[in-house]
């Protein structure tokens, strides 16, 4: 693939009808060229917190808007916790952003069936070109809603890197080798709560927007053999789920025996322990509490723990070191992936510069130009190792590339050691994966959109409690299920119901 698609490409799409060049003497008497048009102040709203020296790398990118686009950004961060919330109230009260993030596990497909989205495909043609091209087709084809683009895909890789953070001075203090295993990860927990009470020894994501880093359905990355992952219908939930590659949706209310369950039940017996943190539902960052050396192992969404990380936890601890413990298995084809995406960007119906914000997301497409916004400014915040790796100076600017400009030809992964990077590298060939049977495929809640809604709320109550082990699965999963077990079923039904007609026009 290009990896450096030209200027002209942006600029001439760019052009004002008069051209770009000055009055030649035949121009005499013409009517003189349309004024520069006003500056356009495009409203971005972003997950997240406002880095450090945000404003530092923002003077900078302004500087070259300058000189090629005639815009100015406002970017709103919003704490992850409240993102969902606040991004959907904005969003239905009809306020003017031009750029939103969003995602399935979020409510994405939500926001588009209730049409706050605007279809991209012309605008994306005409204005996107570099958007288009740094990112594969599979990619794109797998990522369409109804046929059309309907956000624009923020990806890299054809499944999620995961790992958990540990830290590596207390597990060489207490002579514990390398983590090689799940079982040696909650070993090594227990040994920390015996050995070293003032540190809590695991934190997992308490919050529903998170839920995929919960204790219990964290384990779904470390377990390759059942290959387990959510379904379109629940987002990030798996309460409905898929299992291998069978095109089957799995109830977890019936499924006695689904190893989900046996997760829970481990759940509960790290948290009856004292080794999950004991105000794991309360907690607003779960990662927080690792950086600032209060907990040792938690979960995070990476392969690698980059230079910026290792600089919080050192500010906080003394000789404090994190490595990345991941079980992932790298071998050829024997990962599924579906190719889709878990992050988004897209542009509401309500903005008023619908084609500023494709230009400006075309031009922050371009390799100078991400590289700035993604890593902050160059021999300050980062410095390049080689063509496609970079090494963290400062950590000052960690504006994370994944919640707006992600994509697979200018990303770079950290230099950290060889068995990382391989890693990184695996995971971004889409040759290395199986295709899941139900690629493309995406779910139409309207038929039971009144058991959504009602199950939305049903479930907020009892999944982060039962996932984090806070609730006891023997007393609550029966009222859980006498409350939801009607509403999961007729919506596990109706997935069924389209992914089996699905399934028959694919073979046809």
């Amino acid at each position: 693939m290009n990896r450096s698609l030209r200027w002209g490409c942006l600029l001439a799409a760019l052009l004002l009808p008069a051209g770009c060049g000055g009055p030649s003497a035949s121009d005499a008497g013409r009517t003189a060229p349309a004024a520069t048009p006003s500056p356009v102040t495009l409203r971005i709203m972003l997950p997240g917190d406002r880095a450090a020296d945000y404003d530092l790398v923002l003077k900078e990118a302004q500087r070259r808007l300058a000189g090629t686009l005639n815009v100015s950004l406002d970017i709103k961060f919003v704490p992850w916790n409240d993102f969902g919330r606040v991004s959907e109230v904005a969003l239905a009260s009809g306020e003017e952003i031009d750029l939103v993030f969003d995602a399935p596990w979020l409510h994405l497909s939500e926001m588009i069936s209730n049409g706050y989205y605007e279809p991209l495909d012309v605008l994306l043609e005409k204005y996107g070109e570099t958007i288009l091209a740094k990112r594969p087709r599979p990619m794109w084809e797998a990522n369409r809603y109804g046929g059309k683009i309907m956000a624009i895909p923020l990806g890299v890789s054809y499944t999620m890197g995961h790992s958990y953070f540990v830290r590596k001075d207390l597990r060489e203090k207490l002579g514990v080798p390398p983590i090689q295993s799940y079982e040696e990860l909650i070993r090594f927990a227990y040994l920390l709560k015996q050995k070293e009470p003032g540190i809590v020894p695991l934190i997992a994501a308490g919050n529903t927007s998170q839920q995929l880093y919960s204790q219990a359905a964290f384990r779904h990355y470390d377990d390759a053999q059942e290959q387990i992952r959510p379904t379109q219908a629940l987002g990030s939930s798996l309460m409905l789920y898929y299992q291998r590659n069978d095109g089957k949706v799995h109830n977890l209310f019936r499924e006695k025996d689904s190893p989900v369950r046996d997760w829970i039940r481990e759940a509960r017996r790290l948290y009856v322990d004292g080794v999950m943190h004991q105000n794991v539902l309360g907690i607003k960052d779960f990662q927080d509490p690792g950086f600032s050396g209060e907990v040792a192992i938690f979960p995070a969404g990476s392969f690698s723990v980059d230079e910026g990380n290792q600089e919080k936890l050192k500010r906080h601890a003394a000789g404090g070191e994190l490595e990345s413990v991941t079980f992932y298995q790298d071998i050829l084809k024997a990962n599924l992936s579906n190719f889709a995406q878990w992050n988004f960007i897209a542009v509401p119906v309500t903005s008023k510069h619908k084609e500023e914000a494709i230009q400006f997301l075309n031009w922050a497409n371009e390799k100078d130009n991400y590289d700035l916004l993604a890593y902050g400014l160059p021999g300050v915040h980062w410095e390049s190792v080689g063509t496609d790796r970079y090494r963290t100076l400062k950590s000052g600017y960690q504006q994370f590339p994944y919640v707006w400009l992600w994509n697979p030809d200018d990303d770079r992964v950290p230099a950290t050691d060889d068995r990382t990077e391989a890693l990184d590298w695996f995971i971004r060939r889409a040759e290395h994966f199986t295709p899941d049977l139900l690629t493309g495929f995406q779910f139409d809640g309207t038929p039971v959109q009144n058991e959504l809604n009602a199950y939305a709320r049903i479930e907020a109550e009892y999944y982060t409690p039962l996932f984090n082990g806070v609730l006891d699965p023997e007393e609550a999963w029966p009222r859980f299920e006498a409350e939801a077990g009607v509403l999961l079923e007729a919506i596990g039904s109706e997935q069924q119901r389209q992914i089996d007609a699905f399934l028959r026009n694919k073979r046809r």
